[in-house]
């Protein structure tokens, strides 16, 4: 039995559930001006993934790179959802 994809399918559950809390926190404190930290993160992560020889630990690290890219995009979308009263307004948000 292979058990690969489904490590990584868990994994990637994980992560992606790690990476929501996270960008709400992000957007609440910070705003969206802390983007770059996931572009670094994301660059990072996709590096370190390029180095490890093993497959399935640098598809996890894979994952993370792009959830890291992704939660960008999510930054924006939290901002938004903000705007519109659904979330509350964090000190990172300038009057």
């Amino acid at each position: 039995m292979n058990f690969t994809g489904i490590i990584v399918g868990l994994a990637t559950f994980l992560i992606i559930g790690v990476f929501h809390p996270i960008v709400i926190k992000a957007e609440y404190y910070l705003g969206t001006k802390c983007w770059w930290m996931f572009l670094l993160a994301g660059i990072i992560f996709g590096a370190v993934s390029l180095l490890v020889s093993n497959l399935i630990i640098s598809t996890i690290l894979g994952v993370t790179a792009f959830s890291s890219f992704w939660s960008i995009l999510e930054l924006i979308h939290q901002k938004e959802r903000v705007r519109k009263g659904w979330f509350p307004e964090g000190p990172g948000h300038k009057r």
